[in-house]
């Protein structure tokens, strides 16, 4: 990116990968996925990946890992698994590889959801960081919680966050 000012990274394409955790989702009823899907090429960015996996933070572990290996991945959009039920385990795969947290994200993702769904909010771990130089989102399965991290967090930053990062290699 060569243009310089506030607005510089406006036409930056971020190229994403979506993971949606889950035991029992499909692509065909992966409503969340389709829905990060469908709000990334929205807003201009691409889809480099796209996985459901099951619950089992080894995989995720894995799978986050080899993503963020992939110099043609600038983000990772996790949905599922950010509760407190034992088969819950996207936060613990995630927050043991993070090297720098975003605990802005978390806080006011459950501040909005407050706003909306009340004190259950305080059973999300939604979370984002960075992993190798890729932005990491972490949040709930259901559609609703996707649309408003997507909408009120991650979209209106993703541009920006990118830039902060060292260009991959």
């Amino acid at each position: 990116m060569t243009e310089k000012g506030p607005h510089a990274d406006a036409c930056l394409v971020v190229d994403c990968a979506i993971i949606t955790v889950s035991d029992t989702r499909t692509a065909e009823t992966d409503t969340s996925g389709q829905l990060m899907r469908s709000q990334l090429t929205a807003a201009g960015h691409s889809i480099s990946d796209y996985q459901i996996i099951k619950d089992e933070p080894a995989q995720i572990s894995t799978l986050v890992t080899h993503l963020a290996e992939r110099s043609d991945i600038q983000a990772v959009l996790l949905n599922g698994g950010t509760g407190i039920a034992p088969r819950d385990t996207t936060y613990d795969a995630i927050a043991s590889l993070l090297e720098k947290t975003l605990p802005g994200f978390g806080e006011i993702f459950r501040q909005l959801s407050y706003t909306e769904i009340g004190s259950r909010a305080i059973a999300s771990r939604a979370t984002a960081g960075t992993y190798r130089n890729t932005l990491i989102f972490s949040v709930p399965g259901s559609s609703k919680a996707v649309k408003l991290a997507l909408e009120a967090l991650i979209l209106p930053e993703l541009r920006h966050l990118t830039t902060l990062l060292s260009p991959k290699k």
